[in-house]
């Protein structure tokens, strides 16, 4: 692995998009191909909440997926780079992460699945890309660098730990710290309990009445993005986005509104390198849902919220 690629002694990695995309192309077919596993056997939530994983202690998990009376769940695991299937009867399969095409990976855990009883079928092509190789066909991602791997699951980790403080300041409506495989984003939601217009889609490879379960109430949503910038991106953006989203005063210095991408942008590396990464990275998230909450007047008195309110109780 190229030595410019982590900063070992930090708790925030250096990882250099340039440096494993790649493999990160490889992993973002695999996490489709599992996401559309768990989309096939859980019910529907609201905004496709059902279909997301989660970071865990050694990876990305689907947590439990209902099957019949039992349930199973799928690991990626980033430190013996392993994808782990486990059952509620006690039974495991596992297929290698390491360098393969994402036909074989495709295969070999189908094959899996088959062979712990659980029966699938799937919409066996990739969503939110441009070009959509069906999986079965897809020889041209085929690479695995198990260290870049391990260090983008500690970015989620570090990630998901601020956004997890973030998210308990809110009293409404709030998705779990969640990662979205169709675009490949750790994300958290906010709403504001009020509808939304009919979001006019356009994601290439994904039905319009995708992104219109996905944004059919005003929200306010904040992640990270393994693209965009040297190493990776958090972002921030509102739909509806209220009039002077853009103009809005954000922190860090270093945050800005993308008229590409319609949201601000705080580049990774600015939170890595920064004295206090947790406290530059809030400041982004606080001050970009003050954007969205107050420019379309949100009720901040009723869905804002302490997490140290209770603190004289315990």
């Amino acid at each position: 692995m190229n030595e410019r690629m982590m900063d070992a002694g930090g708790a925030w990695p250096r990882l250099r998009v340039d440096d494993w995309t790649d493999t990160k192309d490889t992993l973002h077919m695999w996490t489709q191909i599992v996401g559309k596993v768990r989309l096939a056997h859980a019910p529907l939530l609201n905004h496709w909440w059902q279909v997301t994983f989660y970071v865990s202690s050694r990876g990305l998990t689907t947590t439990a997926v209902p099957y019949g009376t039992g349930a199973f769940e799928i690991e990626f695991d980033f430190i013996e780079h392993q994808l782990r299937i486990h059952t509620s009867a006690g039974s495991v399969r596992t297929v290698a992460l390491e360098p393969k095409p994402v036909a074989q990976f495709h295969a070999e855990t189908m094959r899996a699945l088959g062979e712990l009883g659980i029966e699938t079928r799937i919409q066996a092509t990739p969503n939110e890309v441009e070009p959509a190789v069906p999986f079965a066909e897809d020889y041209g991602h085929a690479s695995y660098d198990p260290a870049a791997a391990h260090l983008f699951w500690r970015q989620l980790l570090q990630a998901r730990r601020v956004m997890e403080e973030f998210r308990s300041h809110f009293a409404g409506k709030v998705s779990p710290v969640h990662f979205f495989w169709g675009a490949m984003d750790l994300a958290c939601t906010r709403f504001s309990g009020r509808g939304a217009p009919a979001h006019p889609g356009g994601a290439p490879n994904c039905g319009d009445w995708v992104m219109a379960e996905g944004y059919s109430r005003e929200l306010s949503s904040c992640g990270f993005w393994p693209g965009g910038g040297e190493e990776g991106a958090f972002y921030s953006y509102a739909y509806p986005e209220p009039k002077g989203f853009g103009e809005y005063p954000v922190a860090p210095a270093e945050a800005f509104y993308s008229k590409e991408y319609a949201q601000f942008l705080l580049p990774y590396e600015v939170v890595r390198q920064s004295d206090a990464p947790d406290s530059t990275l809030l400041s982004f998230f606080r001050t970009t849902y003050d954007a969205a909450a107050d420019g379309a007047g949100w009720d901040r008195a009723m869905l804002d919220c302490d997490p140290g309110r209770l603190k004289d109780f315990e």
